[in-house]
């Protein structure tokens, strides 16, 4: 909708002049439509993985009704068991490696990570998320050896030493951070060897590790999430940034950014009244939200499906993503906490040779050629997802992915390559052992080489494409 700045201007201050709305919009008056729609746009890129970062917290680590409720924060859960179609709160999960979650809250004072030896054999990694969703670094078997050790993670608020018994001090930018543990599973029978290395991890305040007071608790007053489908659409999502916002202390390259979202009342602690919002600012926001999800889809359409862009160039720190907001997005909407490349990879299967979207009314083959698996120094695997929710699929054989650990059960080529059968129903009984489930319609499978070497870092292997059969 197009209005002149004046008639903007005069709906935005009946508008604040509703209490408790003035502080949330004291700028807007100063807004065109247009530029108010921009700015949402903007934000919500920016805002997306926070707000669906902290959906997900909150469900794992404080709402101890929701049934996927993981435990207390700053209180490891192990998970010992895989993925299966009945996890719906986190998007395309992995069932290679068994998870423990960390929910973190670093207001108070840092937190101690204390890993136990593991086998070289088995690969596992722990990766801090903050708050942004951006990866702070990882501890195992790639960054910091199977020896074991005691790390510390801070938040912003802490300036103090290595403490003794610390092998490395981890900082973050924000007070809210995940740790996701992921341990290998070599095969179904290898489950209790994975509990007793899960039951190993540990970790304390750093308080209790050094054996002092603790200080006092922070206290918090958590609002509920969106849904994941409110989150789409709704103007309430600025109130969810708003809140995690407070937990993230601006960092000096946004000082600028954080101003200009501050014109339609967003930011740290701010609170806008959706409510109260007149028709015409209440259609701009809406059509900035629909617009951020139009830059995405013309991402996915222009740059991850024809690979021009991998999901490698989604996942990482800070300064690796180089505050390109829109794939800190497309990261968070296709995977949220991804790793990074160097730790693993994920080529994506979404369209066939053909350039036509993956539907389980077709069958595909995967074919790699003699000596071109994936080229991986742990593991690797190809999952399937059901479209449009990401997640795994039901099937009778209770399949969700084929990994490495399963190549002496799978059937080889003639020629000593390796061809896998990705359809809806069974390929026949000879071939099942490589036959990969897939749903009646959409899907998209992902491939995860995790510790990858360099020939798949640096391009030199690639992923052989999905081909259509009759």
């Amino acid at each position: 909708m197009n209005l002149s700045r004046r008639s903007f201007a005069a709906a935005c201050l009946v508008a604040a002049s509703i209490a408790g709305f003035a502080p949330a919009l004291a700028q807007a008056q100063d807004v065109t439509p247009e530029e108010a729609r921009a700015i949402a746009k903007e934000a919500y890129v920016y805002g997306y993985p926070m707000v669906d970062s902290y959906r997900i917290q909150y469900a794992y680590f404080e709402d101890s009704k929701n049934p996927e409720f993981k435990g207390p924060w700053n209180t490891i859960i192990n998970t010992p068991r895989v993925y299966t179609p009945a996890d719906t709160a986190f998007v395309t999960p992995n069932s290679d490696t068994p998870y423990s979650w960390l929910g973190m809250d670093l207001r108070a004072e840092p937190i101690v990570l204390t890993m136990p030896a593991i086998d070289e054999k088995r690969y596992y990694s722990v990766q801090i998320i903050d708050g942004y969703t951006y990866i702070v670094d990882y501890i195992g078997s790639r960054a910091t050896g199977n020896d074991g050790g005691s790390f510390l993670v801070a938040g912003p608020g802490w300036k103090g030493d290595t403490p003794a018994g610390v092998k490395k001090v981890i900082r973050s930018d924000t007070d809210f951070n995940w740790g996701v543990y992921r341990t290998q599973l070599f095969n179904p029978a290898d489950l209790d060897e994975v509990k007793k290395v899960q039951a190993g991890y540990k970790v304390q305040t750093l308080s209790a590790f050094l054996g002092q007071p603790a200080p006092a608790a922070v206290p918090i007053d958590y609002i509920k999430p969106l849904t994941p489908a409110e989150q789409k659409t709704s103007p309430e999502f600025f109130n969810m940034l708003n809140f995690a916002l407070q937990f993230a202390p601006t960092h000096p390259s946004e000082t600028e950014l954080m101003a200009r979202f501050a014109k339609i009342g967003v930011g740290a602690g701010k609170t806008i009244d959706v409510s109260s919002l007149s028709p015409e600012v209440k259609t701009a926001i809406e059509q900035g939200i629909a617009d951020a999800w139009a830059d995405l889809a013309n991402l996915q359409k222009t740059e991850l499906d024809t690979g021009k862009v991998t999901t490698s160039d989604l996942f990482g720190s800070r300064a690796f993503l180089k505050d390109n907001y829109l794939y800190r997005m497309a990261g968070a909407v296709i995977g949220i906490g991804g790793n990074s490349k160097q730790e693993a990879m994920y080529p994506i299967f979404a369209v066939d040779t053909d350039g036509q979207k993956l539907d389980g009314a077709n069958r595909y083959t995967v074919k790699f050629a003699s000596g071109q698996l994936p080229p991986v120094n742990a593991f690797w695997s190809l999952t399937m997802y059901e479209l449009p929710q990401s997640l795994l699929v039901a099937n009778p054989i209770n399949r969700y992915l084929i990994n490495s650990p399963m190549l002496p059960e799978l059937v080889k080529d003639a020629d000593g390559g390796l061809t896998l059968y990705v359809q809806n129903e069974s390929p026949g009984k000879d071939m099942e052992p490589n036959w990969l489930p897939a749903p009646k319609g959409p899907f998209i499978a992902f491939m995860r080489l995790y510790w990858p070497k360099e020939e798949a870092l640096n391009g030199t292997w690639k992923a052989p494409p999905a081909t259509k059969t009759q």
